[in-house]
């Protein structure tokens, strides 16, 4: 142990995650800052998220949601990508084998913090992954959400770079309706413009 090493009490466990988890800031995503074009980091994503669920939160399916909890969700879920790194949306490749990496990812990084707190995040990463309760489904639409509207807003960069059509783009987020109908709804409605101003490709035709 160095001279500026927190130690290893339980303080010195939660400031040693604490250190770990600013890595957050440097994990890039694809997605696009509406301002500025250059690609939001994962902190300001899960920032942005967290305002999501706050904000939109009267609109989730279920009636007695426990916004707490889903903040807790979304502000811990991408922490993982610090080891496993952002898997790209539309990556059919990378997410093979995508929950395994992030499970390892889990483990290491949450396993900094004392055994309770270590114990009790995980689970919470767990009920994300698994898509079992009202608070996982909307934590999931609002993390499916807030980039497709970066993406509306910014002319379908992200999407435009990567050859992504309307087609895959309703393939891959209509789950938002599982945590909330009235989200999916207007998203739907933003995407079928998108594709009349051009923001989005429609699906390719069938030969």
């Amino acid at each position: 142990m160095n001279e500026s090493s927190p130690g290893f009490d339980r303080l010195g466990q939660q400031i040693s995650f604490m250190v770990e988890v600013d890595k957050l800031k440097e994990v890039f995503r694809q997605t696009k800052l509406i301002n500025s074009g250059r690609q939001e980091n994962d902190a300001e994503h899960s920032w942005h998220l967290c305002l999501t669920v706050i904000l939109l939160a009267e609109h989730a399916n279920s009636s007695d949601l426990d916004v707490l909890h889903v903040l807790k969700m979304v502000i811990l879920h991408d922490l993982v990508e610090i080891d496993a790194g952002d898997t790209f949306a539309y990556d059919e490749a990378g997410m093979v084998d995508q929950h395994e990496r992030e499970s390892v990812a889990a483990d290491r990084i949450f396993g900094i913090l004392p055994a309770d707190q270590a114990a009790q995040f995980r689970g919470i990463w767990d009920e994300f992954e698994a898509q079992e309760t009202p608070e996982a489904k909307f934590a999931l639409a609002c993390d499916r959400f807030q980039p497709m509207l970066l993406n509306v807003m910014t002319n379908g960069a992200s999407w435009k770079e990567h050859g992504i059509t309307h087609d895959r783009v309703v393939a891959r987020n209509q789950r938002i309706e599982n945590g909330s109908t009235t989200m999916w709804g207007r998203m739907s409605t933003m995407l079928d413009d998108a594709v009349a101003a051009g923001i989005v490709a429609p699906a390719p035709r069938a030969k």
